[in-house]
């Protein structure tokens, strides 16, 4: 660990919002120290009350140091607080606090359990969005067949022009791209059949743009293809996104209740439960929602990971790991050089 204030380039500081969410530092907190110990390059700085944070670091044995920081914020945004109240009554909540960091360059990213509306006009008002981008969009990685789909919008934008989707694309694309080292990943655009003539006005457009784009376009792609894994990145707007996010949260959650169910049936589905155990453990794990918590809010000038509000401390360190893998391998670069590419940067900010 380097002295002062200089950091090596593959180090990362993520400063986190220890308040957010519904459990704030009994969650944030225990998950930081244990991301920390596992990654010498990492500096954490914790945002929020002194005394809360610095309450639990005690309950854990660990003492603030070079690596981890505790900033004070003295204010905290609520999970039903409403964006307008949050920005304007709450200058020095944990939330903005932290997302300033990453404007002034003290942080690489901001992670928050925080609620998705103030985190994301918070986001918005402090960071901007990239030159050629619109509006950010929630993006996030879900499981499939080939190992994991990543799939955005999921919810910022419920209304899309067909320039917003090919926006998206191109950083859904460079993100995996990164993450994965694939060069040229695979993108589909989400629609209710595989044919050129299906689906709405806006998707067609889209549909058009991504055909003359320097993407890996794969073409239309349906529901079932996210957990196939048909295409590394699947497209689509937030309303589209956020219906088929929920319906699979449902989905797993009622499958789970009913294997539980027919294996407490009766003594002989009691005594298969214990075989089938293993198996059951290993299924339940593949599909854990906590290994695939952390969204990711792209098309801003900086990195800023939402959290599921309800998370534990392994999905909160899940989220951690997902803004620290974004802020070294340079996620933002590719996206503005794909950008660049498509000749979207001259494109008219809102």
């Amino acid at each position: 660990m380097t002295t002062g204030q200089h950091v090596h380039s593959h180090e990362v500081v993520i400063a986190i919002d220890a308040m957010g969410g519904d459990h704030g530092p009994h969650v944030t907190v225990p998950a930081a120290v244990k991301i920390l110990n596992e990654n010498p390059a990492l500096n954490i700085i914790l945002v929020g009350l002194q005394e809360a944070i610095e309450s639990e670091l005690k309950v854990l044995n660990v003492k603030p140091g070079p690596r981890l920081r505790v900033h004070h914020a003295s204010e905290v945004v609520l999970m039903d607080e409403s964006p307008q109240s949050a920005m304007k009554n709450k200058k020095d909540s944990s939330m903005r606090v932290a997302i300033n960091m990453v404007k002034t360059g003290e942080a690489q990213a901001c992670v928050s359990a925080g609620n998705t509306g103030a985190l994301m006009a918070t986001a918005r008002f402090v960071l901007k969005t990239l030159p050629g981008i619109d509006r950010p969009a929630i993006a996030s990685t879900l499981p499939s067949e080939k190992g994991s789909t990543f799939m955005l919008d999921l919810g910022a934008n419920a209304d899309c022009t067909p320039e917003h989707l090919y926006q998206f694309a191109i950083m859904g694309a460079m993100v995996v791209s990164c993450l994965t080292n694939k060069p040229d990943p695979t993108v589909g655009l989400l629609n209710i059949g595989s044919e050129d003539i299906k689906g709405n006005e806006v998707v067609k457009q889209a549909a058009e743009l991504l055909r003359g784009s320097h993407l890996n376009f794969y073409g239309n792609v349906e529901g079932d293809d996210i957990f196939k894994g048909t295409t590394d990145v699947v497209v689509c707007d937030g309303f589209v996104g956020n219906v088929s996010l929920k319906t699979t949260e449902g989905l797993a959650h009622m499958m789970g209740k009913f294997l539980t169910q027919e294996f407490k049936r009766n003594w002989l589905t009691k005594l298969m439960a214990l075989g089938a155990f293993p198996v059951l453990k290993a299924f339940k794990k593949r599909l854990d929602p906590r290994r695939y918590n952390g969204a990711s809010f792209l098309g801003l000038r900086g990195i800023v990971v939402k959290s599921h509000g309800g998370a534990d401390s392994v999905g909160f360190y899940h989220a951690i790991h997902v803004a620290m893998e974004e802020a070294q391998s340079g996620v933002l670069k590719r996206i503005q050089s794909q950008l660049e590419i498509e000749h979207l940067t001259t494109s008219e900010q809102t």
